[in-house]
């Protein structure tokens, strides 16, 4: 297995306060990691970090064995961030399209693939609409077909599915299933623990720290409790 994600003791300070406090961890092609945390625990910005929008204090983050930034690699990550970044005056097919060339995807290929995206996520029926006109629902699910499009090596998703349905929720992780299975590597973070159960490796954040890293099973097991969720609330101390 290669390995697509490498981070050893990472760590970022705003100001006096730590925010990420010597995170370590590897993710390998055809895995899935599922990152899991209260809000503020560091997730989004050790993404930040590790993608190089943000300027790591210490500690070493390889994506595709580089350092990021680097834009030769760009078209082979797929990054849905927690907020949309959408242009907001231009249709969903018009966004499709652009992010589509701006990831390397030739004009024969881009139909393509952004109708199959569009079918995951259930939007096919939408995409002629300006997306200022979308719910926030809509606007993840835009969001999450954009990453999935060119056939990326490593998905890197900030909570997919806030906002989705249960049942759309099924079909994106029938996809990602898919694509793990394609050999392509997946980080996800996520609030739904359910979602936790179904990754292969489950990172748990808390204050900054990687306080656990393991298959939700072993964690499961080392916890003495049934779930992921319980995992999740005997670290913080709410059991």
């Amino acid at each position: 297995m290669e390995k697509l994600l490498n981070l050893q003791a990472l760590r970022k300070n705003f100001g006096k306060q730590v925010v990420l406090n010597k995170v370590s961890f590897e993710l390998n092609s055809g895995e899935i990691v599922g990152l899991i945390g209260p809000s503020g625990a560091g997730k989004s910005t050790m993404i930040k970090t590790m993608l190089g929008m943000e300027k790591a204090d210490s500690g070493d983050a390889l994506v595709l064995s580089h350092r990021m930034p680097n834009r030769h690699i760009l078209g082979e990550i797929g990054y849905m961030a927690q907020s949309d970044a959408l242009y907001e005056s231009l249709s969903g097919l018009e966004n499709m399209e652009f992010f589509a060339q701006m990831k390397g995807l030739s004009r024969r290929d881009i139909p393509k693939a952004i109708d199959h995206a569009c079918q995951v996520v259930d939007l096919s029926e939408h995409l002629n609409k300006a997306v200022s006109g979308y719910s926030g629902g809509m606007k993840r699910r835009l969001s999450l077909a954009i990453a999935l499009l060119g056939n990326p090596r490593l998905l890197i998703l900030d909570e997919p599915t806030v906002g989705i349905d249960p049942a759309l929720r099924r079909k994106v992780w029938q996809e990602l299933r898919q694509l793990k299975q394609d050999g392509v590597g997946i980080l996800v973070t996520t609030h739904v623990m359910s979602e936790a159960e179904l990754t292969d490796k489950v990172g748990l954040l808390l204050d900054g720290k990687m306080m656990a890293f393991d298959s939700p099973e072993n964690l499961k097991s080392a916890y003495g409790v049934h779930s992921i969720e319980e995992v999740f609330l005997k670290a913080e101390g709410e059991l």
